[in-house]
């Protein structure tokens, strides 16, 4: 996994005013936390932010006011519900060969049997343990040929080497369901009845 350089900078001013300023000026406000130190208050480049995050799991390399040099992976990220911009991110301080636990996006491909069967995603990212500078962007399930009642188990998905399960073995990631028939709206047979009439 590739590293991204953002440059960020301290902040002193907090609360909505402040955050909604520093939106102004195309910034996003966040906290840097881990290791058990106290938080930094951050103020980040929204586009190159926004950019970054667009890698799940994404390592950014942090330049903290031109002085400190520090890892972090994305925690929470808030958006505007309607915009979907930046509203506020949290990131964990990481170090190299230090193991996180973070989710992996889940990737199904292959056709499913025939029948007009209905693949359910019901873990869309799997909890997984892996080294902070090693995290894969996503899981790659082969569903070729599942009949309905058929499950993706955990254990049944094929990690990276030093990747580890977060998750017990035996929980279902995906499942195949039978195509429901549709069935008539309640009124309509009535309708075509009183039709014939």
């Amino acid at each position: 996994m590739s590293e991204v350089k953002i440059a960020a900078e301290t902040r002193t001013e907090f609360g909505k005013g402040a955050a909604r300023r520093i939106r102004r000026a195309d910034k996003v406000p966040g906290v840097l936390y881990g290791h058990g130190s106290d938080p930094i208050h951050l103020t980040f480049p929204g586009h190159e932010l926004l950019l970054a995050l667009r890698t799940p799991n994404v390592l950014i390399a942090l330049d903290i006011d031109g002085k400190t040099n520090e890892l972090a992976i994305p925690k929470s990220v808030q958006r505007d519900p309607l915009k979907g911009f930046l509203v506020h991110v949290d990131l964990q301080l990481v170090q190299r060969g230090e193991k996180v636990q973070v989710e992996i996006p889940v990737q199904a491909e292959g056709e499913l049997a025939p029948g007009g069967n209905l693949l359910e995603y019901v873990l869309d990212a799997l909890p997984v343990e892996a080294e902070a500078t090693h995290i894969p962007e996503s899981v790659t399930v082969s569903v070729e040929g599942l009949e309905a009642g058929a499950a993706v188990l955990a254990k049944d998905i094929k990690l990276p080497g030093g990747v580890s399960l977060s998750v017990e073995d035996d929980t279902v990631v995906l499942q195949v369901l039978a195509a429901q028939a549709e069935e008539a709206p309640e009124g309509a047979e009535a309708g075509e009845e009183a039709a014939e009439a």
